[in-house]
């Protein structure tokens, strides 16, 4: 009984390349999603007091990178900031469930206005980030 030798180019063709979400939507639309995305936060009266005392142009930079990131393109987040670790670097923030709601409701905003949610990888995306936002949840909603 003999083996068959498969080549290099072989190989290639049996294994194509998957594409990550960043090679699909592009570095351009991460940004439009960020500028899309920074205003609704910054005007929704639930996200307000976590972030009235950051810098919207810092954190809009920090955004940038990480998304790029975690959609599959460069580290640019770690590489500045070390491992992304978000749940963590989120714990001084009082995180309700209905913040976390609202953020991913801003970003559901801001995704349907560049036209994110009408390309293929923008269901993948937004659903990866719902389960970043039910992650980041660290505080019980106040007693009424």
């Amino acid at each position: 009984m003999g083996y068959i030798k498969i080549s290099k180019e072989d190989t290639n063709m049996v294994r194509p390349h998957l594409r990550s979400i960043y090679e699909e939507i592009g570095p351009e639309k991460i940004d439009e999603l960020v500028n899309a995305f920074y205003p609704k936060v910054y005007s929704d009266p639930n996200l307000i007091p976590i972030f009235d005392i950051v810098d919207i142009n810092e954190i809009m930079r920090k955004q940038r990178m990480f998304l790029t990131q975690f959609t599959g393109g460069p580290l640019l987040y770690s590489e500045e900031f070390g491992r992304p670790a978000m749940r963590h670097r989120h714990l001084p923030h009082e995180i309700t469930p209905t913040r976390a709601k609202a953020w991913l409701r801003c970003m559901k905003e801001a995704f349907e206005e560049i036209g994110l949610d009408k390309l293929p990888a923008g269901e993948e995306f937004f659903q990866r980030l719902t389960q970043v936002a039910s992650i980041m949840v660290n505080t019980e909603e106040p007693v009424k």
